[in-house]
């Protein structure tokens, strides 16, 4: 949800903007602060984010993206096996297009990467299908390389962002393959008819080995529970032994079904101390460079909280994993706004940007918020 204050909104943020009575209401009986979630030196991810605010330290646990998405699949890594995160995309003349091939369907997506392992079962990689564009690709004994996420790069000459690094050759042969398989697939005729996006290429990145994470009632001493429609938060709770709750209608992007995902948070909370409510929408639209639909997006959130909050009484945390400004349509590694709702309160009034930097709790690394959050 964090942003950058944006002109057309005569230098507010959008959620300064935004209606949220809900935020407003936990920023007004608590208190606020600004949470660093990506640490130095680290690409500002959603895996990186998310791990921190966990309370994880990456720097000890974190081996790649692909990793935590494979445990969510129910893909069993081996020791030496290579998980990258293999999004579907449109290429197109040599540039990024689109980092979701317009956000394909998940059904259209296993189709073309059933096609893709039947003519590349000679070279090693296995790829699974995953929800929409987000997908795996498995290298056994693979050795990892260096890569880009293809949403940073949107309306760039692929060339220069290209993998590099030990499993090169092998990453290069199945991306142009894929284009080759994917020009006349049936899926992707069917797009083009309907005027929709073809996935024309896979881009895979963010390899990671099986990681090591400690599970979260060792850690804290209670049990926790997910709800989120994203395979790498779903992966991150099967690492770390919290419940996954599966909510109907939660789809990871703009249609979501906020009222399911509070109702299920309200049922969940009746056998878990503490859950994670991840929502994604506010990420997407700032990639889509919508401002209008990030709007939106937080104004839902923000009644998904009430709803919640109508049924419980105890302590909330609201705060986004990381800033997805409109203008960049790509994450950055500023710190976030949070606000805590039981432990203290202070003079902030509303939840935004601006007021967090007011905020009792001050400046903390997203390590430190779980300790506020649970302290007596």
């Amino acid at each position: 949800m964090a942003d950058e204050p944006i002109p057309e909104l005569g230098g507010r943020t959008p959620l300064e903007v935004a209606d949220t009575p809900n935020m407003d209401r936990i920023a007004r009986e608590g208190a606020m602060g600004l949470l660093k979630t990506v640490p130095d030196g680290y690409q500002p991810g959603s895996d990186i984010a998310n791990l921190g605010v966990l309370g994880y330290d990456v720097k000890t646990c974190y081996t790649g993206r692909g990793a935590l998405e494979a445990a969510s699949m129910g893909i069993e890594l081996g020791p030496e096996d290579m998980a990258y995160r293999c999004n579907l995309v449109t290429i197109s003349d040599g540039v990024m297009e689109d980092f979701s091939a317009g956000h394909i369907s998940s059904e259209e997506g296993a189709a073309l990467l059933l096609t893709l392992n039947k003519h590349l079962q000679s070279s090693g990689a296995v790829f699974y299908s995953g929800v929409s564009y987000r997908n795996l690709m498995v290298i056994p004994g693979g050795k990892g390389v260096e890569s880009v996420p293809p949403h940073d790069i949107v309306g760039q000459d692929i060339a220069g962002f290209l993998p590099s690094g030990a499993d090169h050759n092998l990453l290069m042969y199945c991306m142009e393959e894929s284009r080759r398989i994917f020009a006349d697939h049936p899926v992707n005729k069917t797009r083009i008819a309907a005027g929709k996006k073809p996935a024309t290429h896979i881009w895979p990145w963010s390899s990671g080995r099986r990681p090591a994470i400690p599970k979260f009632m060792d850690q804290w001493g209670i049990s926790g529970g997910m709800i989120s429609a994203v395979d790498l938060l779903n992966g991150i709770a099967r690492y770390t032994g919290m419940e996954i709750v599966r909510v109907p209608g939660a789809t990871g992007y703009l249609d979501t079904d906020y009222t399911a995902k509070a109702d299920y948070a309200i049922e969940a909370l009746k056998r878990v101390d503490f859950l994670y409510l991840h929502v994604e929408a506010p990420d997407e639209a700032g990639h889509m460079g919508s401002l209008p639909e990030k709007i939106l997006a937080i104004e839902r959130v923000d009644a998904m909280l009430g709803r919640i909050m109508e049924r419980f009484e105890g302590r909330i945390a609201v705060l986004p994993d990381h800033p997805t400004p409109i203008r960049l349509k790509t994450h950055t590694a500023d710190p976030v706004p949070f606000a805590i709702r039981g432990i203290k309160t202070d003079s902030t009034t509303g939840f935004s940007e601006k007021q967090a930097a007011d905020g009792i709790f001050g400046r903390i690394n997203g390590p430190e918020l779980l300790p506020l959050l649970f302290s007596s």
